[in-house]
Formats: C-alpha cells, structure tokens, sequence
C-alpha cells in the first residue's frame, strides 16, 4: 500500500496485467469499482484498455471534484469517445462559455411554472400506456417506461407528437447506449456491424431531430427548440439545435424510464412498502389521477422514488478529466487523467447507509437526510453541471409512479441484472406481471 504524499500514485489493482483489469472491468464494472473502494479506499487507480483512472469513493473529494475545483475538470475525452458522434455539441458534451450560454438559454424550460404546464401531459400520457395494458399479462416494463418517457419528453420539451416513431427513437437511443457500454470500439471506419448498428442509429436520430425542428417556427413557443431557434445568428445553428434535441431524448428520458422500471421492480418485490405507497395514494387521490397541486401530500410517493435512485442509480457514475494537476486526499492526480465517482458505490456504502442493498422508502425523513454528508446522495450529480432536468425528472417520477400504483399492482419475474453504460441500464427486458387493483 502506497503511504499518503503529495507524489504518490493512489493505491489500486495496478499489479494485475492490463488485459486483467480491463476484463474485470468490462465483465462485472458495479463489483469491480465496489470491490477497488472497498479495498483500496477513497482514491485508487487503475488501467482499463490502457488508459489510467482514478476512482474516488469519498463524499468529500466527490464535493471537491464536482463542487469546489470544478473549473479544473471538464468531461474529457472518455465522455467524448462513448456519446461524442451521437450528441454532437449538446449540453452534455459541450464545455466553457459554450456550454454556459446554452445552459443559460435553456434553463426557462426547466423553471416551475412551467414544470406545472407539463405535469397534465405527463398524466396524460401514462394514462395513454395503461389504455393499453391488460389484467394479469406480461409486460417488459423497462420498455414502457422508455415509449412512454420519450412521448413525455417530446410533448413537453419539444411540444411535438412522437408516438408514431417511439419505437424507431427508442431502438436508435438503445443501439447509442450499447455502443456507449463498451470499454473499447473498433475505429469507426471499418463496416462491423457494431459500428453499421451505431451509424445507423444516429442517422435515425439526426433525421427525427431534423423533423422536430421543421415543425418550429422560429422562436414561436416557450418550448426548448423555440427557445433555441430563436437564438440563432448568435453561435447557435440549426445542427446545435437537433444535438440539443438528440441530448435531451437521450438523456432526459432515459434516466427517468431507469428510475421508474428499478422502483416498480423494488416495490413488487417488497409488498409491505408497496402496500403503505398503494395506502397513501388511495386516501389522498381517491381514484382520480395525481396532479403537481398533489405531491406535497404523497410524501411516501417521493420517498419510494428517492430510494429507487438510491439504490439503483440510473447514472451510477460520473467522469471528469482533469484540466491540471488537483490533490485528492493527499494524492496528486496528474493533469489530463480521467477521475471516475460512482454514486452506486457512495449509496451502497453501509458507513452511510443502513442496511444499504434493502429497499427502505421510510429512511427518507428529514432528520436522515440532514444528517448525511453532502454528497453522500448524488442521482443528478453536482456543481454547476447538475442536472438541468432534475425537478422535471423528479415531477413526472412522481407522477408516473402516483398513476400507476394506485391503479395496478406489478410482480417481477426475475431479479435485476444490469449491462451499466453511460445509465444502469437493465441486462435485457425486465418482465412483470400488471395486476388491476379491486
């Protein structure tokens, strides 16, 4: 073990070969990373595919990273290599002034009032979805969750009607994931079919984004691609706009379809939480569907939703690239290296959490939430680059969740496994069988 100064290497599994920790890695990444905080501690390095990461696992130095140096860490080429060619110059891959300006333009989308302008057609649209359910069939939820969050997002962000091409979006937006989830890619030259598959979709994804802006006038709405569109002849241009679109489809509903299938899944697998849920939902809602005006009085409806992110965090890890050299717990991370933090590594920690791996809706009280360290919760990440769409994402999970339960009963078929990317994605469908409520 490496002894704690300013010059030395953060202790890790760099004694395997590199083929080693690259396999480990892309075999099993949530027990690799776990297994390197637990025995190496808050800082630790490692190689993948030759390149050097550092992990951090200390809430502190997460603060630090995120928070406190932020302007000495951008998203880096790792970040560029796995989403670059699919979102372009979007919020999520774009830097500096750039990335502030268009954080600034689109940050009215986001703001309350409009948030309660949306919540009917966030309703709305999963009353559509459960139109289409049937008493005691077998549905693959995450599927779904993902139609249904794309319709949400387009009516919503876009003020477009993209039901007609869900399945087309969802499938692009997969096959982008799954080429996002490999530690390595073939150059992307050469006609695999792994590359033919990604080409393909972002084609796909290009040609929607191209539609949606067509649908526009310019600046006619306080939607987002009004919102931008009115800004062209500054820096933006119409591909800036379809990259804003392609991020937002992307990343604006797939974390939510993520949080939503893990907590349904977590709920039928607990009955005693799903039962108090199912309780609070029946004496506040009484049957009808749950509004924005609702949600301060389903306080158990938005704890099931925060342990679901928990423990099953749709983005389960962060990577930054340090712009210059930055201390770390007393280890110095050079400038240029890749910085990963993992909050399904900080949510499962059982020096934070309580029974960390048990769904518990209830530990979600005031008390418990100031009494953790800062970053000993981070679903949206932190610092300036937070998550944009975070009060949106909690809105329509509440929301979805709400209509749901108090209609239908779910039971899982099987336990979770997952293929982590860029999201914690699901190791295939996750089938349940949907249950009408008496």
């Amino acid at each position: 073990m490496a002894t704690t100064n300013h010059t030395d290497t953060p202790p890790g599994p760099t004694g395997y070969p590199l083929v080693g920790n690259t396999l480990q890695f892309a075999g099993d990444r949530l027990g690799f990373v776990t297994d390197t905080a637990t025995e190496y501690g808050p800082v630790a390095s490692f190689e993948v595919a030759g390149r050097t990461i550092y992990q951090v696992s200390d809430p502190e130095l997460v603060e630090q990273v995120l928070v406190q140096h932020n302007q000495s860490y951008i998203k880096g080429d790792l970040f560029q290599e796995a989403l670059g060619d699919a979102l372009g110059e979007g919020l999520l891959t774009s830097e500096g002034s750039a990335w502030r300006e268009q954080r600034h333009r689109m940050q009215p989308a986001f703001h309350p009032g409009m948030l309660e302008q949306y919540s009917e057609q966030m309703t709305d649209g999963v009353v559509r979805l459960l139109d289409t359910w049937a008493d005691g069939e077998t549905r693959d939820i995450h599927e779904d969750m993902m139609h249904l969050t794309v319709e949400i997002a387009a009516q919503t962000l876009f003020d477009v009607d993209v039901s007609d091409e869900q399945g087309d979006v969802s499938d692009a937006l997969e096959a982008v994931m799954d080429y996002a989830e490999r530690p390595y890619h073939p150059p992307s030259w050469l006609p695999t079919p792994e590359n033919r598959r990604y080409q393909a979709a972002i084609q796909t994804l290009e040609d929607v984004a191209d539609r949606i802006v067509e649908k526009h006038d310019e600046g006619d709405g306080n939607d987002i691609v009004s919102i931008l569109l009115a800004a062209q002849g500054e820096d933006i241009t119409r591909e800036r706009v379809r990259d804003e679109i392609i991020t937002i489809l992307l990343a604006g509903h797939e974390t939510t379809a993520l949080t939503l299938t893990y907590t349904l899944h977590a709920l039928g697998r607990n009955p005693e939480q799903r039962a108090q849920l199912q309780a609070e939902l029946d004496d506040v809602l009484d049957g009808r569907t749950p509004t924005m005006a609702d949600l301060d009085d389903l306080p158990y409806t938005e704890q099931a939703i925060q342990e679901g992110m928990r423990l099953y965090p749709p983005v389960w890890e962060l990577v930054r690239e340090a712009t210059e050299p930055d201390d770390l717990g007393g280890y110095e991370i050079p400038a240029g290296t890749t910085v990963t933090m993992h909050p399904w590594v900080v949510h499962h920690d059982d020096r934070i959490y309580d029974a960390p791996t048990t769904f518990r809706p209830e530990r979600w009280t005031d008390e418990f939430e100031s009494s953790l360290p800062k970053f000993g919760y981070f679903p949206f990440g932190g610092g300036p680059r937070r998550c944009i769409g975070d009060r949106f994402a909690m809105l329509e999970a509440r929301l979805v969740l709400g209509t749901i339960a108090q209609e239908w009963t779910v039971t899982p078929h099987d336990d979770l496994s997952f293929a982590p990317s860029i999201t914690l994605r699901p190791d295939g469908p996750v089938e349940m069988t949907v249950r009408r409520r008496d």
